[in-house]
């Protein structure tokens, strides 16, 4: 495959001292990302998601090296269809600014959308996870991957110290994050919106008393998960309708909270159309 074959008509950025490659290493930090509005989407089914999504993108670079070995000329045809205007890098820049071990050679920046709550995103009867203070962006991108699969109606990020466009969330959920419907607010603004909108709140907690699969997991729901450390905050444990556990049968007391997240929404998927 030739350079010339995406269309782009510049030289190829081989410095990683370049100004332009200098900024995209800097957007691996939530601050930086959060000052200039600016998120990095690495990956050609992330990149994909975020275009189908409508999201703007500012720029986009591709390594040909790489995007030639992983996808070939079918890739490349597919990627001439969106008419952007690619810069070109070379390996070593790409590794530079991209992240993980998944070279695919090609990255984006996006303008970060916002996540505000919404009510009208909401159909009657809706199943909604919360995620209170989340740390891990694996954990974080793995439930949207989940709450996607099982058909969830929104997740909602409550209070996260992980920030949502982190880029390993994008790549853990393998892009899912830009087509899915997610809210942020702080844990009030949360509680308040869902009880304003009619949904139950299920505290999901080692310490519940009532096995999910013994609550009617059907009409509107929030269930509710906490850091895979603390677990869910003392106005979360006093604000829920049903304080609920999943049943554990070995040694371990609790599960990773994205296999919560899993157990729970299928089990809601199970009881309403099954």
């Amino acid at each position: 495959m030739g350079y010339r074959a995406l269309g782009a008509d510049v030289v190829k950025i081989t410095s990683p001292s370049n100004p332009k490659i200098k900024r995209l290493v800097k957007l691996k930090n939530r601050k930086t990302r959060e000052q200039s509005g600016l998120s990095l989407v690495d990956g050609f089914r992330e990149v994909s998601r975020a275009r189908e999504a409508g999201l703007l993108f500012e720029e986009f670079y591709i390594c040909p090296e790489l995007l030639n070995a992983f996808g070939g000329q079918k890739l490349v045809d597919e990627i001439n269809s969106w008419r952007l205007e690619p810069t070109g890098v070379s390996a070593g820049v790409f590794e530079k600014i991209s992240f993980g071990e998944r070279k695919e050679g090609v990255i984006a920046v996006i303008r970060t959308p916002r996540f505000p709550l919404d009510a009208a995103a909401l159909p009657p009867d809706p199943l909604i996870v919360v995620l209170e203070n989340i740390e891990k962006p694996g954990n974080l991108g793995a439930i949207l991957r989940t709450c996607d699969a099982a058909g969830v109606d929104a997740v909602i990020i409550a209070d996260t110290k992980t920030d949502i466009l982190n880029p390993n969330v994008i790549r853990a959920s393998t892009g899912i994050v830009f087509s899915s419907i997610i809210m942020q607010a702080t844990g009030l603004q949360v509680r308040d919106f869902l009880k304003q909108n009619g949904c139950q709140i299920l505290a999901a907690t080692p310490a519940g008393k009532q096995s999910h699969f013994l609550t009617d997991l059907r009409g509107g729901i929030a269930f509710v998960l906490g850091s895979e450390d603390q677990g869910l905050s003392q106005m979360w444990l006093d604000s829920a309708d049903v304080l609920v556990a999943i049943p554990m049968k070995g040694k371990a007391d609790s599960l990773n909270v994205s296999a919560t997240a899993a157990v729970l929404v299928y089990e809601s998927l199970r009881q309403r159309r099954y």
